[in-house]
């Protein structure tokens, strides 16, 4: 993995980690309790990688997170991903779910109808699981059944499932937690 870069980074939800090579964004880490315990777990993931000065399409990736962490709408299926290590299927199951609009959800055995191979739910499900680009492939919004956030791989599981889908709209009807309270007083966003 040579000329593999990261860095942290902070949002409303606390600080994440980015790792990039030339090819594209390598992975994406959530917040854990603590800012040393998210590098650690970027770079177990990412052995190879040093800590850098992220370049420019890296920083257009971190203000995208940043931005849809506040709870902007913000598409972020411009940013260049290397999947050169992924299994084929995957990259078509982080396809179809980066094709999910903001605000919405698909069932696991939508995506894998999606993808005409109905009978992969499982397959599906393991893709998910593996997601290297959190945010960036938004997994939060693939979800096991109408309605149900369970499935979620993600460190904090299902709290940070239902997390990212509040703050995207897309769980009408649940009661306003704090979370959702310190969101709606985040300041404006910068333009430009």
């Amino acid at each position: 993995m040579a000329g593999l870069g990261y860095t942290t980074f902070d949002t409303s939800v606390g600080r994440c980690g980015i790792a990039w090579s030339q090819a594209g964004i390598f992975g994406v880490q959530l917040p854990e309790a603590r800012e040393l315990d998210t590098r650690r777990r970027l770079l177990q993931q990412f052995p190879g990688a040093r800590e850098l000065q992220p370049p420019p399409d890296v920083h257009h990736a971190i203000d995208g997170i940043t931005a849809l962490l506040d709870g902007y709408a913000v598409d972020l299926s411009d940013i260049t991903l290397d999947t050169y290590d992924l299994p084929d299927f995957n990259c078509r199951v982080y396809h179809a779910i980066r094709q999910i609009p903001r605000g919405e959800t698909r069932t696991y055995a939508e995506i894998a109808a999606s993808l005409y191979t109905s009978g992969a739910i499982n397959a599906v499900t393991n893709a998910v699981a593996r997601n290297p680009f959190a945010i960036i492939v938004p997994c939060h919004r693939a979800i096991v059944a109408a309605g149900q956030t369970s499935g979620f791989a993600g460190n904090a599981g299902i709290v940070t499932k239902s997390r990212l889908l509040s703050i995207e709209g897309a769980m009408p009807g649940r009661a306003t937690n704090l979370f959702d309270a310190l969101l709606s007083v985040a300041p404006p966003r910068p333009q430009g």
